[in-house]
């Protein structure tokens, strides 16, 4: 990945217009075409208006708090790219911003080079969700051909689990889908169509977040391995944190995708908790085991 992407379109919101001007001016010279907001209000006038790769906000403003901010983009665009700014740091409003779904996280002031760093990586997520969310369109539209071209990729347990990282398992799955369709993974009652954003519970549809989805197929990347919560914050969110933190971060997402997917059959259970180590993806679709909760 480049270092930079120029020409990504860039909202950043912030109370204080020098800040506003600072952070601007910053990202404009590597390229990026930035608008800029007062408050939460104004930059949810703009997101009515025009689509932004990355939105760089502010946690503390008066009205529509940043995190208020990150709660309403989450309910009219579930992968919408937010990083979170703060002068007041604190783990707690770090873990927060982290579960409501936000990219990342800086600490004002913050370095120039940190700070296009953190939105290359934003901008790197939002084209790579582009490059999904067109090849969904593109399997819709083949839907009758893809429904009868189902070839499903049984795991083989003498080989080695996958693929070392989430993209190049996506990238792979979708340079199959832009071929021949229908390259899917099945593991036991679960169907997953990497390309597509959707699972199947013994052929029944189910729904999931963006993360969600991603955590579920990084695990199926690494069936029957035992994941750290460290790991899937880093390749599922691109955060560097640590296992205490790592783990608050993900508790609830587990947790939400072990409700779903028990709601198409109770009687699956296919993410395994291991206790002080991490998560793993059963081949088997664990009848007749109840793992600890989250």
């Amino acid at each position: 990945m480049n270092a930079f992407t120029p020409g990504a379109n860039v909202l950043v919101v912030d109370d204080e217009g020098a800040i506003r001007y600072s952070i601007s001016r910053t990202l404009q010279r590597v390229g990026y075409q930035v608008s800029q907001a007062a408050d939460g209000e104004q930059a949810l006038a703009s997101l009515r208006h025009r689509n932004y790769d990355v939105v760089l906000t502010d946690i503390r403003m008066p009205g529509l708090s940043g995190t208020e901010l990150l709660r309403s983009i989450r309910q009219h665009a579930s992968d919408a790219i937010v990083i979170m700014m703060t002068g007041y740091a604190s783990l707690e409003t770090a873990i927060e911003a982290l579960q409501l779904g936000a990219s990342d996280y800086l600490v004002k002031p913050c370095s120039s080079e940190e700070l296009r760093a953190s939105v290359a990586r934003g901008v790197e997520r939002a084209a790579t969700r582009q490059r999904r969310q067109g090849l969904l369109d593109a399997l819709r539209s083949n839907l009758d051909e893809l429904i009868h071209a189902n070839v499903n990729l049984a795991p083989d347990p003498q080989q080695d689990p996958g693929p070392d990282d989430l993209e190049e398992f996506v990238a792979d799955s979708e340079a199959s889908a832009s071929g021949p369709p229908g390259r899917n993974l099945k593991l036991g009652p679960l169907t997953i169509y990497p390309g597509r954003y959707q699972i199947e519970i013994r052929d029944r549809p189910v729904d999931l977040t963006p993360t969600e989805f991603d955590l579920l197929l990084y695990l199926a990347a690494h069936r029957d391995r035992v994941v750290s919560c460290k790991e899937l914050v880093r390749e599922v969110r691109g955060n560097q944190l640590d296992e205490s933190t790592a783990r608050d971060v993900i508790r609830p997402h587990i947790s939400n995708l072990r409700r779903k997917l028990k709601q198409q059959d109770p009687g699956v259970q296919l993410i395994d908790n291991v206790r002080g180590v991490g998560y793993r993806l059963s081949n088997s679709g664990g009848q007749g085991y109840t793992p600890p909760a989250p």
